[in-house]
């Protein structure tokens, strides 16, 4: 059935997760139902500092700061509305401006949580609780980010919350075993503190007889962009000096498109995700490395605990170079781990092609809608 999906939410020509997630979800939800159409009302944090360059023809309209009516009234004209919710996309305090358009809203809602943290600030909590309140279903990417919300916040039906996990690219299948000439050790995604990068350039030196090749690919996140500028890749340049590992490690500060960007995960030989977070309850990142059916070394973060104890990587503490050094040698030396690790990911994530994922989107959608007619009858 042909429908006209809303979505609020940031998207392109904004530059992070959200704004992604909606332009995948949203060519690939009207691609599976032909005809149908998408429109976007696309958020204006800071409207000073969007970039000159055209929005794209999903684009319905620019919610500027505190602007509730008119979005809600774009999106009324919807059959269903996605809304992204992560901390620091929307506009008003706390981002409490999502909760005007949401109390507008006469169409079926589905609210997708990207970030679920163990202790938010209370307004934030409270944001996301009456956001949650006015949503028909919360859709969550990982299982261990319905826990925390279903555990520690106020959700009122529980059996509401749907675990849909987060597309991943389309990438050839890796070699059987890593390359012999200068392994390649990947981590990409938008740069800012809190990645971890320092704690990988640290564990480099260990390895420098395996004369690794460590690509940090990702240009630098936009607010962190627009509030310290590059300080933190000089930062870490200066570290790799420091440590002596300067000739191992190199920066692609390019923003990669879906083409390059696969093409660069299908050669790497190892993927790195050295987060310090202990919150992060979703990694697009890692989804879309095991997806290419590559050997993951990530620390303890909660998706990853999820996802790799069972085999599919190698989990490594906090902060903690000599282990990342370690679980690196055994992934690019120990034979058959690393096609091990290959096999396991093909049981473990079967189809998070964006296909099937915008698949699960329309059941849902339908399922909320036909739940509408019911009522209405």
């Amino acid at each position: 059935m042909l429908r006209t999906y809303g979505f609020l939410s940031t998207c392109p020509p904004a530059r992070c997760g959200p704004a992604t997630f909606t332009a995948a979800l949203l060519h690939h939800l009207t691609a599976v139902t032909p005809g149908s159409a998408g429109r976007v009302v696309r958020v204006l944090a800071e409207p000073d500092r969007e970039p000159a360059v055209a929005d794209g023809a999903a684009v319905a309209h620019r919610m500027a700061p505190g602007a509730v009516e008119a979005a809600a009234e774009v999106l009324n004209d919807c059959d269903v509305v996605v809304v992204q919710h992560e901390h620091g996309i929307h506009t008003g305090r706390d981002d409490e401006d999502v909760l005007g358009v949401l109390a507008r809203l006469r169409v079926p809602v589905i609210v997708v949580l990207h970030t679920v943290l163990t202790a938010p600030a209370p307004g934030r909590r409270r944001v996301l609780d009456e956001a949650m309140g006015y949503a028909d279903a919360v859709v969550t990417t990982s299982e261990a980010a319905r826990r925390r919300l279903v555990d520690g916040y106020t959700v009122e039906r529980p059996g509401e919350v749907v675990v849909i996990p987060h597309g991943a690219l389309p990438v050839e299948p890796p070699a059987r075993e890593p390359s012999t000439d200068r392994p390649l050790i990947l981590t990409w995604g938008l740069l800012r503190r809190g990645k971890g990068i320092e704690w990988a350039i640290s564990a480099l030196g260990a390895l420098r007889d395996l004369k690794p090749r460590y690509l940090v690919a990702g240009q630098t996140h936009p607010e962190v962009l627009a509030h310290e500028g590059e300080d933190y890749r000089r930062n870490l340049r200066n570290r790799a000096i420091a440590c002596g590992v300067a000739d191992l490690i190199e920066f692609d500060p390019t923003y990669l498109e879906v083409d390059a960007l696969a093409e660069l995960v299908r050669r790497a030989d190892v993927v790195l995700l050295p987060h310090d977070s202990s919150e992060q309850v979703t990694s697009g990142v890692l989804l879309e490395a095991l997806a290419a059916r590559k050997p993951v070394v990530a620390t303890a973060f909660p998706h990853a605990v999820e996802l790799l104890a069972d085999g599919a990587g190698l989990l490594v503490p906090h902060r903690d170079p000599a282990a990342i050094a370690a679980a690196l040698r055994r992934v690019l030396t120990e034979p058959g781990l690393a096609a091990g690790m290959s096999d396991r990911s093909t049981s473990l994530v079967p189809a998070p092609s964006w296909t099937a994922v915008a698949n699960r989107y329309r059941d849902l959608a339908d399922d909320l809608l036909a739940a509408r007619v019911v009522v209405t009858t």
